[in-house]
């Protein structure tokens, strides 16, 4: 059987208008095409797949109702937009989703007019969804604006604040909460459809709106006993009373996988004004029977066999920084009851399954909710507790206020173990942890460090733990170069560097997992190689010293060059009138789209041909060093 004849109905419908000529009694065959070809497609390719397979039907209903792109579809996360993007004149590309030159993880908008917001933190849609729907009122335009929250998302902070902003407002705004972390309750049933039906109709509409203006205004006491006995009889069946007492029209739960009752529903919910809250229950990785059984596991895959039971098994070797940091977590949590571990909503992604079971009253997942975590980590550091932050870079840029003014500015001794940094490959550049030494550099009391190695990470994790302040390691995603984590934790000198390689002429002062490319560039250049491994404070003698006795200094990091260590480096020798040659190499002020981690290091130029390529270009630039005795230092 040919792709085509497999798919042939999904071919017709390759783009919204042609969707809409469909008759309607033909989208639940529609939807089997589009779930056989997302299972197909990334079970080739890798990529998000459990929330996807669960939004199969709202998108269909979605794109059939309202006339998109001129009315707004705002996905969070961005997990559930793979039927988006097969239904939006995308489908032959997805096979290049999340690889270098081909389309995104998430919506966004470079990539197609349907994709109206770009997606990759949640959270964010009933903000953004709210703002453009507050555009069209003030234009007149009859456009809506859809927001598809899911993924516990609403689990995070910014969507509250959105909530209590929107109802207050008589904005053309429709929230639709994908609840996939519940099975379909007796509740959610033919009884609760048909209830949503009636409840989003405009003859209920019609009536409710009516009998509050005649009652509200001339029988006002009556109103409000009308209006309570309306939420009594709505509350027996859906938890609507939040979302009403935050002003929103709620409707549901309805059975997100009902073609029939989800396309009946939001035809009448567009009809209506003002914010709307529908709320559907769907399954994660529906249709697939392994993802139904472990979503978590099916999130996010690499290519797997669609007729094994299970995804593939990993081939072992060296642990990832992840790992390294999750055997250490358990470690040192058996010898210090006042460790306490905190995730955003990242237990398995961060390295804390393990540590949840053997210490589940010490593991705390607060949701996503980043900033929560750092303070109430704050909270228990000032009662006596040793938490530790488990969160990626760019969470982590979501609590930069938290960290400054809850953490840093009490002095508080929290440490924070920082996931992702650097460059993170497939999932592209809302996921890269390119700005966390700049950020945190500036901030008084941080001590900050980068591992060159699995062994070097286990022991700076030792270090931040005992420390008695602010602390942060900073590490990669995937593995290291293979040095094997000595069971000891032993202390490292706080801002102390170490010579890996003697030479002359040219310093390479290397932090973090740059190491190992520049130790192969210095070989080859005969040049002196660093392991700076503290960012803050920095080794400062060390440095003084390096001056003194080459002609010019590099700086490797794989963080933006702006502000990271590579500048706090220039600055230290510009405040000590030290005019020596200084090449910061680094990530350029640019975004670097998705790809592998391996190529966006080659891009990125911090693999050894870029580093030795930077260096020789430096070279070639001719600058005369002037240096003044033995130290570096220059005159006063």
């Amino acid at each position: 059987m040919t792709e085509t004849t497999r798919y042939a109905l999904l071919e017709a419908a390759d783009n919204p208008a042609a969707l809409r000529n469909l008759p309607e009694d033909r989208l639940p065959e529609l939807a089997e095409e589009l779930r056989g070809y997302l299972l197909e497609s990334v079970s080739q390719s890798g990529g998000h797949l459990a929330a996807g397979l669960g939004t199969v039907e709202l998108t269909i209903a979605l794109h059939y109702v309202f006339n998109t792109p001129e009315d707004k579809l705002v996905w969070d996360v961005g997990h559930q937009a793979y039927p988006h993007k097969i239904l939006t004149g995308r489908r032959a590309r997805l096979p290049t989703i999340r690889k270098k030159d081909g389309l995104s993880a998430f919506p966004n908008r470079v990539e197609s007019p349907y994709d109206c917001f770009g997606v990759g933190h949640s959270s964010t849609s009933i903000s953004a969804a709210l703002g453009m729907a507050i555009a069209a009122s003030l234009d007149r335009r009859p456009s809506h604006a859809v927001a598809i929250i899911g993924d516990g998302g609403l689990t995070g902070g910014m969507a509250f604040e959105a909530l209590n902003h929107a109802g207050t407002l008589d904005a053309n705004l429709l929230i639709i909460l994908n609840d996939n972390e519940m099975s379909i309750s007796p509740n959610v049933g033919a009884l609760n459809n048909y209830l949503a039906k009636i409840l989003s109709g405009k003859f209920y509409s019609s009536v409710r709106e009516g009998g509050k203006h005649i009652l509200g205004r001339h029988m006002p006491g009556v109103w409000e006993l009308a209006r309570r006995a309306e939420e009594h009889v709505k509350g027996m069946v859906a938890p609507s009373t939040l979302f009403e007492e935050l002003g929103f029209n709620y409707f549901g739960p309805i059975d997100g996988h009902d073609l029939d009752t989800l396309i009946t529903t939001l035809r009448n919910l567009r009809d209506l004004k003002g914010p709307r809250f529908l709320h559907i229950v769907t399954r994660k990785g529906k249709g697939y029977a392994p993802a139904e059984k472990d979503p978590v596991a099916y999130h996010g895959v690499g290519a797997f066999d669609l007729d094994a039971d299970e995804l593939p098994k990993s081939k072992g070797g060296t642990p990832s920084y992840t790992e390294v940091f999750g055997q250490w977590l358990c470690d040192m949590a058996a010898r210090d009851r006042r460790l306490l571990g905190i995730t955003p909503a990242m237990r398995e992604g961060s390295g804390l399954f393990e540590f949840s079971q053997r210490f589940p009253e010490r593991y705390f997942d607060v949701g996503i909710a980043e900033q929560h975590a750092v303070t109430v980590a704050a909270g228990q550091a000032c009662e006596g507790y040793k938490p530790v932050v488990a969160i990626y870079s760019t969470f982590l840029q979501r609590a930069y206020d938290q960290l400054v003014h809850d953490v840093a500015l009490q002095n508080l001794p929290v440490l924070f173990a920082i996931d992702r940094a650097g460059l993170v490959g497939p999932d592209g550049p809302t996921h890269a942890g390119s700005f966390d030494l700049s950020f945190m550099r500036c901030i008084p009391n941080m001590l900050i460090m980068a591992p060159s190695d699995e062994n070097e990470c286990r022991q700076m994790l030792y270090t931040g733990f005992v420390h008695d302040g602010p602390a942060a390691v900073r590490y990669p995603r995937g593995r290291g170069p293979g040095v094997k984590p000595e069971d000891a934790m032993t202390a490292i000198p706080i801002g102390k560097g170490e010579v890996r390689l003697a030479g002359k002429g040219t310093a390479i002062l290397a932090f973090g997992t740059t190491l190992a490319p520049a130790l192969a560039v210095g070989e080859k250049l005969g040049a002196t190689v660093v392991n700076m491994r503290f960012v803050k404070p920095l080794d400062e003698a060390l440095i003084l010293e390096l001056a003194g006795t080459h002609d010019r200094i590099v700086t490797v990091e794989e963080n933006a060059i702006a502000g990271g260590a590579g500048s706090a480096v220039s600055e230290f020798l510009a405040a000590q009138r030290c005019d020596i040659p200084v090449c910061l190499i680094g990530l350029k002020d640019e975004f670097l789209d998705q790809g592998s981690r391996e190529e966006l290091l080659a891009i990125a130029g911090l693999d050894q041909a870029g580093i030795a390529h930077s260096i020789d270009a430096f070279l070639q630039t001719g600058a005369k060093p002037k240096r003044v005795g033995g130290s570096g230092k220059g005159k006063p």
